[in-house]
């Protein structure tokens, strides 16, 4: 062993060629104890990011601790190809796009390879290729790689049609209309929090404004959209932009004037929408009045810069007296318009936004943060307690809290207002065009608002292990909250047809929702063992559901494995998908899977954030590339980083100084080990017992932390914590050459499902022939517990912190350091008193009370309040091993008398022990009276 040398990438590289040569990642049956886990499937739209890494690590990490723990494996993989991510990638290829480029040559790509990728299936080949052998193999991960599939295959189409044909069956795919959103040049795009189909706004919610129709003299429409339609009655005046180019069409055989990107998202919302050839500059409009509907009021229109043509109709009502925006404006305006109040509310006069903006010092138009805060403050008190007044005609009297749609549908009706659909914020197609919101007047949805399927689903995720707790708790919410799901997009979509509408295809949310099961199918699919024409209902409906009768042996084989691995133990994913991918899973699960093939377990994990703390992202550019950050730290440095930089449930920053910290503490615990072997055999018998029992202790701390998925708890304990307990072993002069082996072959084996390629090489120079990662993981062994060692030590780590504080805080260049052990009144007291605390009926007074019954303690007097009153403090603190080990009766003086010459070295200068009952006590400072147990009183002269 080259005790400086360790060539991290050349072990890595080795490791994983003798792993997957020897094929010990595929899984086997052979122990009658199954673990099923899997992370979601990325999405094939490009090279993958550090920010991946994370989830995949942790379900490595999983799935090897279970494997070394007694369960055969099966953790597989696959590709999400469906949807548009990859024909949006090979359109870029196809117009050369600059960045992409660039960056498919910096990755290796060949000039006959960029070629092919203008193809989607060649997109989906070379990444698929990309990600196992670049990505998945090069971090060693267990996955079996005989069950690789992608959601574009034919057996995966197969088996998705049969999933609908399920939820058909079950009257839970149903047709109603549908806004949907929808790329201009990719066709329709989902858009959620994965941002699978879009590079920007994957949060934005669809709004539904009411457009309301203000004419001009001449009859024109000018559209004006609002979220609050009753607040028509306190119109005061228009914005339009004077800057703007307005555009005029005819709607539904009406003329409107507004902004040509209105006129685009109505032509894809309405049927009859045709621009005309007039347009008017913003300015021309200003001056002029209009009509407002239902009050026929005369209002003006004024110039208002902040009215974005890019925001729905780029026309704005003025609402002054309740839209703090809108009264600041017009206040900068220095127009001679009274604001119309039509919501009273409790806590506010005549102008609610007025008071609102003076409450909070509001000047300008340009306060966003405060304006934002003032609208807040208005919006939810008028909600809460406003009711409609006497302004309003017919509505007068009707809370805010439920006008809801009244004055909207009312208007409709009369053909006062139209309809609307806008994204809460701007969405940007993975092709970089605008995404826009389509009408689909027969679109497919699956019924996930079925009250029986919800409540099934609900009661069923109780069941479930959910990590984190907070989640399981999140989820009946988000359950109750999940509506119908449009199922089918139509344009260049990739995925499997949907079987009741010719040329439609799934949509990629809902054709990954039941994929685990078909991993159980996938290797028979790759070795050809069953044919594609054979996956057939009746094929599905036996493997998976037990009905009917196999065509042939083969059926039966599938079916034998399907119901030994499934259902998934463990289903791990981002956060991203909290909201829609683990619900919809759980739900189908539900709908179509039989109680005993329903998942188990889901893990989520937050995201890697870059500076910032934006989610790193494919799309937006990620932070390293994954193959050179392999390079720079080393891949079981990048692996210990994700599990100990954070809990599993926070977002971590991607810093590269702290991954080097890590790959640099791999580097000390190799060279740590290789010490070891230098050493002069020596037995202390004390030493060697506490570092047996240390050992044991965290043996029993990380097979707690691994069975709860505390995966930083487990980190930490193994290299960290056992690091810092060999470290001080070896400073107290330990040298048993026996036990030191035992400690590093034990060390060796608990680091493995986290650092394998590093256990994997210090395996083979502890002379062992076999791979490490196929060893039994440690158990814990309570006959090497010994509490007596373990205080021992615990005391004399605290005598030196507590004397190296003394000397820091006091600045003294010691001449010696007394040391004065407590007296064995106290140490009575102090069991005493530690035995009631266990009891949980620890009481200060009760226990001076009892224990001045002793005539001795007695005697005493104040002196045994005053202890029992310093110690209660912390023995309430006292975890149940520290009350174990605290209660064993330890001669403090004994053993930091035989530990003396380390005290000594440790301390740069003379040291005397004293215990309060030694007849020659020499103690001129008195300091005898401040030791307790475990504390000693320590005089530094």
């Amino acid at each position: 062993m080259e005790e400086n040398n360790y060539d991290y990438v050349a072990v890595e590289q080795k490791w994983q060629d003798n792993w997957f040569e020897a094929n010990i990642n595929v899984a086997r049956r052979e122990k009658n104890k199954k673990f099923f886990i899997h992370f979601a499937y990325p999405g094939v739209s490009g090279y993958l990011h550090v920010g991946h890494m994370r989830g995949f690590t942790y379900c490595d990490v999983i799935a090897r601790y279970k494997r070394m723990t007694g369960y055969d494996v099966l953790f597989p993989a696959g590709f999400h190809a469906s949807g548009i991510p990859s024909v949006g990638f090979a359109k870029k290829v196809e117009r050369q796009d600059p960045d992409t480029i660039r960056l498919l040559k910096q990755n290796g790509c060949t000039p006959e390879c960029i070629k092919r990728l203008t193809d989607p299936i060649e997109v989906i080949n070379y990444f698929s290729k990309v990600y196992v052998d670049d990505y998945w193999k090069r971090f060693g991960f267990f996955i079996d790689y005989t069950r690789l599939m992608n959601t574009i295959s034919d057996g995966y189409k197969k088996f998705i049609q049969w999933q609908f044909h399920k939820l058909h069956d079950k009257k839970l795919l149903i047709q109603k209309p549908h806004y949907a959103p929808y790329c201009p040049n990719c066709g329709p795009v989902a858009v959620d929090k994965s941002e699978t189909d879009v590079s920007q706004g994957g949060s934005a919610e669809i709004l539904d404004f009411t457009v309301l129709k203000f004419t001009l003299n001449d009859g024109t429409i000018l559209p004006a959209a609002t979220l609050r339609p009753e607040t028509i009655f306190g119109v005061t005046n228009m914005w339009v932009n004077p800057t703007v180019e307005y555009h005029t069409a005819l709607v539904n055989s009406e003329t409107w004037i507004c902004s040509k990107e209105c006129i685009q998202k109505l032509s894809y919302q309405y049927d009859h929408v045709k621009p005309l050839d007039k347009t008017i500059i913003g300015k021309d409009l200003i001056g002029k009045t209009c009509i407002v509907p239902e009050t026929n009021r005369e209002v003006p229109i004024l110039a208002g810069v902040f009215a974005d043509p890019s925001v729905a109709t780029g026309i704005v009502m003025s609402v002054p007296a309740h839209a703090p925006y809108d009264w600041i404006a017009l206040v900068e305006s220095k127009e001679n318009i009274e604001a119309i109040k039509i919501i009273d509310v409790k806590g506010f006069g005549n102008n609610p936004a007025k008071e609102a903006c003076d409450q909070l010092g509001i000047k300008s138009q340009t306060e966003t943060e405060k304006l934002n805060e003032a609208t807040d403050l208005v919006y939810k008190k008028e909600f809460h307690t406003g009711v409609l007044n006497g302004k309003c005609g017919k509505y007068a009297g009707i809370k805010i809290s439920e006008i809801k749609d009244t004055v909207k549908n009312d208007l409709i009706q009369r053909n006062l207002a139209a309809t609307m659909k806008e994204f809460s914020e701007p969405v940007i197609c993975r092709c970089k065009e605008n995404v826009v919101i389509k009408q689909i007047p027969d679109q497919w949805f699956i019924k996930y608002s079925d009250a029986p399927l919800t409540q099934e689903s609900k009661d069923y995720a109780a069941t479930m292990n959910i990590y984190p707790p907070e989640y399981k708790d999140e989820l009946p919410k988000i359950l109750d909250w999940f509506g119908d799901r449009a199922a089918i997009r139509l344009g260049s979509w990739l995925g499997t047809e949907f079987p009741y509408k010719k040329d439609w295809i799934i949509e990629p949310i809902s054709d990954s929702t039941l994929y685990p099961a078909y991993y159980v199918i996938s290797s028979y699919v790759n070795q050809k063992k069953i044919a594609i024409p054979d996956m057939t209902d009746a094929f599905f409906d036996y493997v998976f559901l037990g009905i009917g009768s196999p065509k042939d042996k083969i059926w039966q084989t599938i079916k034998s494995d399907f119901d030994y691995w499934y259902p998934v133990d463990i289903n791990l994913g981002g956060k991203e998908h909290k909201t829609v991918h683990f619900p919809v899973y759980i739900m189908n699960h539900v709908a179509i899977m039989p109680e005993q093939k329903r998942p188990q377990g889901i893990f989520v994990h937050w995201w890697v954030t870059q500076k910032g703390k934006e989610k790193i992202s494919k799309s937006k550019g990620g932070a390293e590339p994954i193959v050179e950050a392999a390079v720079t730290y080393g891949v079981d440095a990048m692996r210990l980083y994700y599990l100990h930089i954070g809990s599993p449930f926070v977002d971590i920053e991607w810093d590269p100084e702290t991954v080097l910290k890590y790959k640099n503490r791999i580097i000390n615990i190799w060279r740590l080990v290789g010490q070891i072997a230098l050493l002069k055999d020596g037995k202390q018998e004390n030493l060697d017992n506490w570092l047996k029992s240390s050992l044991q202790r965290r043996i029993k701390k990380i097979l707690t932390a691994f069975e709860a998925l505390d995966l930083r708890v487990a980190s930490n304990e193994i290299y960290f914590e056992l690091q810092k307990d060999l470290q001080w072993y070896l400073k107290r002069g330990g040298a048993n050459q026996k036990l030191l082996h035992h400690f590093v072959r034990s060390w060796i084996v608990l680091m493995t499902p986290i650092t394998p390629h590093l256990a994997e090489e210090f395996w083979i120079t502890q002379g062992q022939k076999q791979f490490v990662s196929n060893e039994p993981y440690p158990e814990f062994n309570s006959k090497d517990i010994s509490e007596k060692d373990e205080v021992g030590e615990y005391l004399l780590n605290r005598v030196i912190d507590d004397t190296i504080e003394i000397m820091n805080v006091t600045k003294i260049a010691p001449k010696k350091i007394c040391i004065y052990t407590s007296p064995a009144w106290k140490q009575k007291i102090f069991r005493k008193a530690i035995a009631s605390a266990a009891g949980n009926n620890f009481n200060v007074g009760s226990l001076i009370k009892e224990t001045l019954v002793d005539p001795a303690m007695k005697s005493l007097g104040q002196q045994v309040s005053q202890f029992v009153a310093k110690i209660a403090p912390e023995i309430k603190t006292y975890s149940e091993i520290d009350r174990a080990r605290f209660m064993i009766p330890l001669d403090e003086k004994k053993h930091l008398s035989d530990a003396k010459t380390y005290l000594t070295d440790a301390l740069h200068c003379p040291v005397e022990i004293y215990s309060a009952d030694d007849a020659d006590l020499n103690d001129p400072a008195k300091k005898i009276k401040f030791a307790t147990p475990l504390r000693p009183a320590i005089y530094i002269e």
